[in-house]
């Protein structure tokens, strides 16, 4: 009885280390090779006319599908950054820059800015501001990052957004 107590006790311990807790968080901070840090909030991106986004379907890495996710609205990464304005000496350092999304469970994500600013990739990268019927007020995961243009969606499907941080290849 006693080894039964003690597996059911490591059985839960392990179930709940491998799910994930997603603190939500209310703003997240763009820093790096920028002239000037930015603070995005729910706010901030409430103010932005959101447009429709179809019904993604979520991938994981094996292409297993882990969720449906409808009734989107989300606002483009790249009008939020709009009014960031990058430190380089040439335009052509522009393709050693990248951007690590971190959420805040620790989940990290990475963009080139190529992708972001000079591919269709860019067109389609989203903070979420309505998810599931919910304003982003609501959603429990506060800030969404989503790539709606990834074949494993899963991969930039973030949540609890809370840092992007803009650094150049050494």
């Amino acid at each position: 009885m006693k080894t039964f107590i003690i597996f059911i006790s490591v059985l839960s311990a392990a179930i709940a280390h491998g799910q994930r807790t997603i603190t939500p968080s209310d703003s997240c901070i763009v820093s790096g090779k920028i002239k000037q840090n930015k603070i995005i909030t729910v706010s901030e991106l409430e103010k932005y006319i959101p447009v429709a986004i179809k019904e993604q379907i979520i991938y994981n890495h094996k292409g297993e599908i882990k969720d449906t996710i409808s009734g989107l609205k989300g606002v483009l990464l790249k009008t939020v950054l709009n009014d960031v304005v990058f430190i380089y000496d040439k335009p052509k350092q522009l393709n050693e820059f990248y951007f690590v999304f971190i959420a805040t469970d620790g989940y990290k994500v990475v963009c080139s800015w190529n992708e972001l600013y000079n591919s269709e990739i860019g067109n389609n990268c989203y903070f979420i501001t309505e998810m599931n019927g919910k304003k982003l007020h609501d959603i429990s995961e506060r800030i969404v990052f989503l790539s709606t243009a990834d074949l494993m969606s899963g991969r930039r499907y973030i949540k609890g957004l809370e840092r992007i941080e803009v650094r150049q290849v050494d």
